[in-house]
């Protein structure tokens, strides 16, 4: 007798991993809000938007040491732990179908909703080359993680000592001809090197305008320049980097999973080493990185669009951090209100991270208010603000009456290829 696939019914899911992936999806819109409303390039570089002193300059400080990359690894961690609760048991044609509509809802995010900063592509590629790996041991998946981040170590350390190294050399020299004395066809290379080096990570003025025609263009032109940054975007970042920043933290999610971490099976001692140890090695890193940021002015190797060479050590360890503090939350009869909400919003990820990009549309878009760049950086958290209110209230009030997310429903029904029930009895 064949047992036809269903989905996880919501007596079986697991409330941690619930409250996680809602404090997470919460949280990643602390850092996409930068995206959504300046220019992209803000994200980074807070010299973009002036955000040098003042309350703008503690955001961003405050940001980038406790959130920057944080909230993006423990989402990828969820993803891999989800991966092993559809993977296993399940054909893998089932498997596909399921990447292949998530996939459909990132294309849709990205060229329809106008986000450049979509990740459910990323995801819905890096989880194709998941279920290869799914009967791995934790040790192996560990092993295959701690692989992928040398391998980003490599490519970070390269750009940054990159720019660092070349752009001291070519400080010296433009201070010689500056002074007036002749330098040498060597000397000429480096300087075109450096040249070329730094405009890879700047943004051209052709490009400036095309972003911005992005936003405050009418629809129609927005989509059109929207798809060429995105294509241009994922053509130098997804192969190099981003598919495999997303990757090493789902192997670790994964692992996470088999060993019972995400689950709350593990003893309450194990959970404290993790928010100790997670949060100092994730502070200490961060602190240091955030520090040195500001003392050099902002320079080009720091707040460039890759990152430091350091910069996987403190949001994994951060990420592992607050993932052991909200287990141990889960675990007492402390904040039930809030956790109910935080579940529900993880239960409605989908749904609610593709809501923070239509909200954002119409917040920054000329077609909405016309916000884009016209928020100071302190300004952008009051809309992240209210984003959050409006789905903690939303999502509980919506999982009252039905099972799930509306376009997780559709993401169920798409992917079994039946009618899924709806409404609660």
């Amino acid at each position: 007798m064949n047992v036809v696939p269903t989905p996880v019914a919501a007596a079986d899911r697991i409330e941690t991993i619930d409250v996680v992936r809602g404090f997470a999806l919460l949280g990643i819109l602390l850092l996409n809000i930068l995206g959504f409303g300046l220019p992209f390039e803000a994200y980074s570089n807070p010299a973009v938007d002036g955000a040098t002193s003042g309350v703008n300059l503690w955001v961003f400080g405050t940001v980038d040491l406790l959130f920057e990359g944080v909230l993006r690894a423990l989402f990828s961690m969820l993803f891999g732990a989800g991966v092993v609760i559809f993977a296993l048991g399940k054909p893998a044609g089932l498997y596909y179908k399921r990447q292949l509509l998530l996939l459909a809802f990132g294309l849709f995010d990205a060229f329809v909703l106008l986000w450049l900063g979509d990740i459910l592509v990323t995801y819905a590629l890096a989880g194709m080359l998941l279920y290869f790996v799914r009967d791995w041991s934790p040790k192996r998946l560990l092993v295959g993680a701690g692989v992928v981040f040398t391998y980003l170590a490599v490519v970070y350390s390269g750009a940054f000592f990159g720019l660092t190294v070349l752009g001291g050399k070519a400080a010296v020299i433009e201070t010689e001809v500056a002074a007036g004395a002749e330098i040498t066809a060597g000397q000429q290379n480096l300087l075109d090197e450096w040249h070329d080096l730094r405009t890879s990570f700047e943004p051209t003025e052709e490009a400036r305008t095309v972003e911005a025609l992005s936003h405050q263009g009418s629809y129609l032109e927005s989509v059109v320049a929207n798809a060429s940054g995105v294509l241009d975007f994922w053509a130098q970042a997804l192969p190099l980097v981003m598919l495999w920043d997303a990757l090493g933290c789902m192997l670790i999610g994964m692992a996470l999973f088999k060993l019972g971490v995400f689950q709350g099976e593990r003893d309450s001692a194990f959970y404290r080493k993790l928010v100790v140890y997670g949060l100092l090695i994730g502070l200490v890193v961060n602190g240091l990185e955030v520090y040195v940021k500001i003392a050099s002015g902002f320079a080009l190797e720091w707040v460039a669009n890759v990152p430091v060479p350091t910069g996987d050590i403190g949001r994994v360890a951060l990420a592992l951090g607050y993932l052991g503090l909200i287990v141990l939350v889960c675990q007492t009869a402390n904040w039930v209100a809030v956790r109910d909400r935080l579940a529900a919003v993880g239960r409605m990820a989908l749904t609610n991270y593709l809501m923070h990009s239509l909200l954002a549309l119409l917040v920054f878009h000329s077609i909405g208010l016309g916000l884009w760049n016209q928020l100071e950086r302190y300004e952008l958290y009051f809309v992240v603000l209210a984003i959050w209110v409006i789905q903690l209230i939303a999502s509980p009030l919506w999982l009252g009456r039905f099972r799930y997310g509306p376009l997780e429903w559709i993401w169920r029904v798409a992917t079994y290829g039946r009618m899924q029930p709806m409404r609660k009895d």
